[in-house]
Order: structure tokens, then sequence, then C-alpha cells
């Protein structure tokens, strides 16, 4: 019994049978132009379950992918923070280590680091042991008034590193200055910057920027309330207080002044706190020692019986003077250095000192 209906396209013409007629009765049309009619209950079972099709089942699946990638990656970031933390932890050690002038490359920056350097707070008075979390930003601990301070221990005696931060052209600076025994001067330093201008401003990263900064004084004649050290434009420096700044970056150079000074500044309070310190301690290891050269006592190089130099020794005189401060010229066109013979047991004061301008 036939149940397959077949209808011409051209023509309409219905035909019953199990298939197509070679030639449509009608229209004479082959039986390519026949197409099959399919009854409402012979149609193809609707299918069960969820229409991957619909929007429902694309915003559900998107959403559940969403929070699946969302919880892996949190797992990871979670599992490896450990590490990363570990990371920028050593880096911050690596680079507290450079600015005291040690090549860092190839080197156990962690174990180095806790045996030569001691993470300290100034409290206004003193240096206390920090034992809280190592950090590895320091910007807002500094305004926030808790200002570390680095002790550390090398071959050319005791260093004092000091975090600085600041701002470029274009973002963020830091660095480390490492202090020499006396605070006076530089012993190195270490900058760093989020995004200056590459072969420009991002030269302050550089070794041979930073290497300008050895051995220059921070104080001008003798005011250590105020840091005298500057950081001026290229190829015009002209004192021991001066620092050629970066060709082309001139903003960048005045960012890295204005970090040193204010950085500096923030600490103050024990860098002139810590002269006299240290001049208390030296002045007691000198005890007894006269200078090699009758010339000045800042001329002595003999060790002393701890290991400190003489050289290191900022003594007062009896009258109230420092025999360091016998260096301005004189009337008679000498320098003070050049007659004060001999500084007698690091106290006496300069001979001709009525002679010089200025003096009491």
């Amino acid at each position: 019994m036939a149940t397959r209906k077949f209808k011409c396209k051209v023509c309409g013409y219905v035909h019953t049978g199990d298939s197509a007629p070679e030639k449509c009765p009608v229209c004479q049309v082959s039986s390519s132009e026949f197409e099959e009619i399919v009854e409402p209950s012979q149609a193809a079972p609707k299918k069960k379950g969820i229409d991957t099709n619909s929007n429902v089942y694309t915003i559900v699946y998107a959403s559940v992918m969403v929070i699946i990638v969302a919880f892996m990656l949190a797992f990871v970031s979670s599992s490896l923070k450990p590490m990363q933390d570990a990371n920028v932890e050593n880096d911050t050690k690596g680079q507290i280590l450079t600015s005291l002038n040690l090549d860092i490359d190839g080197m156990d920056v962690s174990s180095v680091f806790a045996e030569k350097v001691q993470d300290m707070i100034w409290n206004g008075t003193e240096l206390v042991p920090y034992e809280g979390k190592f950090n590895s930003t320091y910007g807002s601990l500094i305004k926030e008034g808790e200002l570390h301070v680095f002790v550390a221990s090398t071959d050319e005696g005791t260093k004092y590193v000091i975090p600085v931060t600041g701002r470029g052209l274009w973002g963020g600076l830091w660095g480390y200055v490492a202090l020499n025994e006396d605070k006076q001067t530089i012993y190195g330093t270490y900058f760093y910057h989020e995004s200056e201008t590459a072969g420009l401003g991002s030269r302050i990263a550089e070794r041979a920027f930073q290497n300008l900064f050895s051995n220059k004084p921070l104080f001008e004649n003798g005011n250590n309330s105020e840091i005298a050290l500057s950081v001026v434009k290229s190829g015009s420096a002209q004192s021991e207080y001066e620092v050629n700044g970066i060709t082309g970056a001139t903003l960048t150079s005045n960012g890295v002044d204005a970090m040193i000074k204010n950085g500096l500044g923030a600490y103050i309070t024990f860098i002139s706190a810590g002269n006299a310190q240290n001049a208390a301690a030296c002045d007691k290891a000198c005890e007894g020692k006269k200078c090699e050269k009758a010339e000045k006592c800042a001329d002595c190089t003999k060790d002393c019986k701890d290991g400190k130099k003489c050289a290191d020794c900022t003594k007062d005189c009896k009258d109230g003077k420092k025999c360091a401060d016998c260096t301005k010229e004189c009337k008679d066109g000498k320098k003070c250095a050049d007659c004060t013979k001999e500084c007698k047991d690091k106290k006496a004061a300069c001979p001709k000192s009525k002679e010089c301008k200025n003096k009491k």
C-alpha cells in the first residue's frame, strides 16, 4: 500500500506511489522536479534534552566556563604566590647589595644578604632590629615614619643603606643609597625606574651613572641639617657636591635629585645623630694616638686598635671646633690645614685659628 506522495514543483501535480514518476503527466517535466510530501505524522520526532542551539544554553555554558577558568587561575596564583614573593624579596635584596658595590651575578643573594646585612629601624634616637616581614617597597613606610636602615658589614667597614623613592617623567623611581661609616659621604647607589624613556631616562639604572655618586659628600661646610648633594644638568657639575645628570633626560635627572634630597632628608636625624655617636666611638679608639702626618688630623691613616682608622674620626677640638674645620684660608694666604702642625691626641685646636676668617 503506497504511503508516499510526491509533488511536482512546476505544476503542483501530486503523485502517490513508492517513488516519483519518470515524467509529470501534466507538464511533462522529469522526476527530478518532484519533491516528497512528508505528512506531520511522519515528521522526525522532537529531540529530548537540552537544546544546544538556544541562547539560554549559550549563556549558561559561557558562565560556567568563566567560573571554572577563574577558579583555576585563582588556584594557580595562590599556589605560586609564595614563590613570587620570594623572587621579589630576593630581587630587592639584590638591589641593596648592588648599592654596596657588590656584583650579584651568580651570587646566592639570600645567603650573602643574611650574612652581611641587617634590617634595622631608626626610632629617632637609635637603631633597633626590625623583626617584621621583609619589605620590598618603602615609599609608604617612610611617609608613615617607619625608617628602615640596612646596616651592612663590608671589607671596607660598616655601611648604612637607606631606601629612597621619587618620581621621574613617566612613573615612579626608587633606589638605595649606601653611606660610609662616617655618614658624610656616599659609598654606592642603586637606582631603577618604572617606565622612563628607553635610552634616556632609563639610563639611571646603568652602573655608569650610579658610580658618579661614589665618594660624593652629602653636606657642605659642616651643615648637617641639609643635603647639599645635587644632580645638575649634564655637563654643568662644578663642585664636589654636584653630579652630572643624563643628557636628554632633564626631568628624570631632576627626579633623581629630588629623590636623593627628600629621601636622605627624611633620615637627617639618623645621619646627624649617627655622626656624633661615631665620633665619640672613634675618639675612644684613637685615644693616645698621634697623627702620622703633622699637617692635619684628617691625614692620619694609622690603624686604631679596633681596626678603625684615625681618618674616620670626627674629633672635637678643645675649643669646640673640629680639626676638620681648619680648612679655610688664613689672612696670610695659607690654609689652616697647613699651620695646624699636629693635633696632639686629636684634641688640639688650630694654633693659628685666630688668623682664619670667620673663626672665633
